[in-house]
This record gives structure tokens, sequence and C-alpha cells, in this order.
């Protein structure tokens, strides 16, 4: 079954984006793959790495547009999570992106324990 998957950007990322027509942050570059969720993964990525962000991007891609350039694999950095994540190993050209959304911090934080629960149903 093919997934949506998703990247969080921060705005000064997507503006860059949309400056150079492709997403390069430093910690993918770092990596060697570009980080990505699904949507049973976003709560808590959200939580654990853009907890001091109150407005972010939020972009959805569709697998297909991918082939063998996604692949998922254990989570990267390793921690707590340990449901696969999709990984790409090609560049992420603006073009590619199906849908953007600029999001805000909610009121309400979940526990950890039930983030961690939402990804494994």
């Amino acid at each position: 079954m093919l997934l949506d998957i998703y990247k969080i950007l921060t705005i000064e990322q997507w503006e860059k984006a949309q400056e150079t027509g492709q997403v390069k942050v430093p910690l993918d570059e770092k990596d060697g793959f570009i980080h990505l969720s699904t949507a049973t993964q976003l709560a808590a990525t959200l939580s654990f790495f853009f907890e001091d962000c109150e407005t972010l991007i939020l972009l959805e891609l569709k697998q297909q547009e991918f082939k063998e350039t996604l692949i998922f694999e254990a989570p990267s950095p390793k921690d707590t999570r340990n449901s696969p994540f999709p990984h790409l190993y090609a560049p992420l050209n603006i073009a590619q992106v199906s849908k953007v959304w600029e999001i805000e911090r909610g009121a309400f934080l979940l526990p950890k324990e039930i983030l961690l629960k939402a990804e494994h149903s």
C-alpha cells in the first residue's frame, strides 16, 4: 500500500526551498538522506524535534513519486522510536510536493508514551 509521506520544515527552510527549487535541511545533508514521516509518525516527530517552533511548514509527498529512492528504515538517529521511517535518497524538488500547509502549535501536548503508541497502530 502506498502512503502519503510528510516533510516538516521551518518557515525559513521553506522560503529557501522556494528560492532554490529544492528542499535542503542541514540534518538531511549530514545524514545523507531526507528524513520524512508517515501520518502516524507526525505527532511524535513534531513533539520531539520541533518543540521550540510555533509555526512550521508541512509538506505532503506522494510515495509513488519516488520509487526506489524512498526506503523505509529504522529511525535515524536511533532513539526510543522503532517504527520504520521513510528516508529519501534523492533530491527533493518543490515540484514533487503535492500539498503545503502552514501549521501552528496546538494547545495540548500528549505524553511521550501515547505518541509512541500511535506509531504502532
